[in-house]
């Protein structure tokens, strides 16, 4: 075996690790020790946001750790959520709100947990051409006679209210329940005056679609346009290349970015199970290691890599699309429909704005928005969302990680938040499309401003 570097103790990361959960760690105490397991498997869904873990692959980065590490594409989130759970996987792509649901025991109970956040925005929702013509009456236009931007779900309201009128039942396609699609397309509607519909698991029907005006259902992101075109989904959120694929096969629109429903949304995770970091936690600093450096030569000199990132990710194996529809949002634009091609330079990032350090306060988002749809079926106290946010989400290990590229003069301190001040909560965010105002210290007091959703002592 091929060791691209010298390694310190065995010991030494791991002692780290223990030094920085008891608060007593310091840069100049990283010593990486050689990775107790070298041979990993690792799962994706084909998507472009699985980024990190190819380029990590293709660049080196993980061979760097003395990582030999298997890609391997799945069929569908539940498949690789169960691989990494049977351990036939040692860590995967996940949707950022997996991690979050196996800990809490929704749908499936696992401890799992996630050291690095791979990026942020890239979905979009798209509608099919006929719901299109009949939103475009109602879109406000700009001087040019494009539509202005965003369009909100306002204009999509009484296209679903004439359906409704019709008893024809309005369907649109999301990835997973607890996909980050499922609650931005959710909150795109809900902020438009139209109910997406409630979970009840307490009463056995996890259907999500209780009171639904716009009946939402999971449809896997490869398979999206397709159902689109068969006519079997109206419109569906997804990651990309399955937007822009409807626009060059001219069978959809996308209306929405998720970077205009949510400024610079966190949106997948890097997904391994508690016992694996517990058993292995050379490797799991090592592993956090590549990915963070895949992150920033994927952001680096103002995304000077990403046509060659693109050519990569079109290989069959990788995300399999052509290379032209993965440029067309990697590379800084997203095309909107056939001639309305705009820049949007942050449509994805994976390392710039601390887009891998895994903050509670993203892990909170995603469970105020579980208890506001219903899948958490009654109230819980703030403590309780801090509590289980700070179980899944690991920024001690991504420290540790970052901290050591730094030692190394792989990375610079300025290129990561201020270990010593940072406290895991972002700041409030005020860029969502309806205004709301985010503060993950407060999650019942956000949960309580929406118009449409449970609140607090509402249960169905």
């Amino acid at each position: 075996m091929r060791w691209k570097k010298p390694f310190g103790t065995l010991a030494g990361a791991a002692i780290f690790l223990s030094g920085l959960l008891s608060g007593t760690a310091t840069a100049e105490a990283v010593e990486l020790g050689y990775p107790e397991k070298e041979e990993l498997t690792f799962g994706f869904i084909k998507l472009t946001d699985m980024a990190p873990i190819a380029i990590a692959y293709e660049k080196g980065f993980f061979e760097d750790e003395g990582l030999y590490v298997t890609i391997e594409a799945q069929a569908n989130w539940k498949v690789l959520l169960d691989g990494v759970i049977d351990g036939r996987l040692d860590g995967a792509h996940m949707l950022a709100g997996q991690p979050i649901a196996a800990t809490m025991g929704f749908g499936t109970q696992a401890e799992i947990i996630t050291p690095f956040s791979m990026d942020l925005n890239g979905n979009g929702i798209t509608v099919s051409n006929t719901i299109w013509e009949q939103m475009k009456p109602h879109i406000p236009k700009r001087e040019d006679g494009l539509p202005a931007r965003p369009i909100k779900a306002d204009a999509l309201k009484p296209v679903v209210e004439q359906y409704q009128a019709e008893g024809k039942p309005f369907n649109m396609g999301m990835v997973f329940p607890v996909s980050t699609h499922n609650y931005e397309l959710r909150y795109w509607l809900a902020a438009g005056g139209i109910h997406p519909g409630f979970y009840a698991p307490h009463k056995g029907d996890i259907s999500g679609q209780i009171d639904a005006d716009a009946l939402l259902s999971v449809t896997p992101p490869p398979q999206m346009p397709a159902t689109l075109e068969s006519g079997t989904i109206y419109g569906y959120c997804v990651g990309e290349p399955w937007n822009q694929q409807a626009v060059f096969k001219g069978i959809g629109v996308p209306v929405v970015t998720d970077y205009e429903i949510w400024k610079d949304n966190p949106e997948k995770v890097f997904g391994i199970t508690k016992k694996f970091a517990e058993q292995y936690p050379n490797t799991t600093i090592r592993l956090t290691r590549a990915l963070i450096r895949a992150a920033m030569w994927l952001d680096e000199n103002n995304n000077a890599n990403r046509p060659e990132a693109v050519k990569i990710l079109s290989q069959s194996h990788y995300v399999g699309a052509d290379r032209e529809v993965i440029a067309n949002s990697m590379t800084g634009t997203f095309e909107y429909e056939k001639g309305d091609k705009r820049p949007v330079p942050d449509f994805n990032v994976f390392f710039r704005y601390n887009a891998t350090y895994p903050y509670y306060s993203d892990a909170i988002w995603y469970l105020t928005q579980m208890r506001r749809w219903g899948q958490i079926p009654e109230d819980k106290s703030d403590e309780w969302y801090k509590n289980l946010a700070k179980r899944v989400y690991r920024p001690d290990i991504y420290e540790a990680a970052a901290r050591s590229l730094i030692t190394e003069g792989l990375a610079k301190a300025e290129q990561f938040p201020d270990f010593d001040a940072e406290d895991g909560f972002r700041a409030p965010q005020t860029h969502f499309i309806d205004g709301i105002v985010y503060n993950g210290r407060e999650p019942n007091a956000y949960i309580d401003k929406f118009p449409i959703g449970l609140k607090s002592g509402e249960k169905l």
